[in-house]
């Protein structure tokens, strides 16, 4: 009897296992900037969701996307109108937000969800091709030789590279102003909002947020990418000041 109750339950359990995998995921679902190319030329009635706010989708974003704000309150209603069963591309600035957003998608019964793989930083640095809503025109911001500029001489400057949807830049805002303000002799804190600057941060490589670069004489001399502990911020501020 407990033989037979023993096999019973191994073979219950093999069958839930065989289901369990066969609900699972069988695609690549996070792209490679040129893959995504692929597949949007691959699938060319593919739907496309951008899930930036307005006004970064305003400023330049992948042809035919449609704008789904992720962080809106109507992002529920609008992928409700979606054919749950044919394939869907999602991205954002830099993937964060087109991760929570296709997982949502994925629970909610989307059979494909494709994933842009470092949102448009990855696209623009692949200088794949983006459009504007009708006239206006795709944000410049600043120069490169402005920018140069901004980075020369002695006292060293750190850049960080930031947007006004990013929580860990949020996170990290306060530790920065006050080390802008404390080490005010040693340092010089810029701040490059990559949305409204998205040419520069294409050119000097910007492919993640936040991130700090810190420069001295207008060479690079340190990064970091993400968030950073004040201790090791005030470390690398003191051993690139000598």
């Amino acid at each position: 009897m407990k033989n037979y109750l023993f096999i019973s339950i191994s073979i219950i359990t093999i069958l839930f296992s065989s289901c369990s995998n066969g609900q699972s995921q069988k695609y690549k679902s996070n792209l490679s900037a040129n893959e995504f190319s692929k597949k949007i030329t691959d699938l060319p009635s593919v739907t496309i969701i951008d899930v930036r706010s307005p006004e970064e989708f305003e400023g330049g974003h992948i042809q035919n996307a449609q704008n789904f704000n992720w962080n809106g309150n109507d992002f529920n209603k609008q992928i409700s109108t979606l054919d749950q069963s044919k394939p869907v591309l999602v991205y954002c600035l830099s993937g964060g937000r087109s991760s929570s957003a296709a997982k949502k998608m994925r629970i909610d019964g989307f059979k494909e969800v494709y994933e842009l793989d470092g949102g448009m930083m990855q696209w623009r640095n692949n200088n794949l091709p983006e459009t504007t809503e009708g006239d206006a025109p795709k944000q410049a911001g600043m120069s490169l030789p402005k920018f140069q500029e901004l980075t020369k001489g002695n006292k060293l400057v750190i850049v960080d590279f930031n947007a006004e949807w990013c929580a860990p830049c949020k996170k990290m805002l306060p530790m920065i102003e006050e080390i802008s303000t404390s080490m005010q002799d040693k340092v010089k804190v810029e701040k490059i909002d990559v949305d409204v600057n998205s040419e520069l941060a294409t050119t000097l490589k910007v492919e993640s947020i936040p991130m700090f670069i810190m420069y001295k004489n207008g060479t690079e001399v340190w990064k970091h990418l993400g968030l950073i502990e004040k201790d090791k911020l005030i470390e690398a501020i003191n051993q690139n000041s000598k």
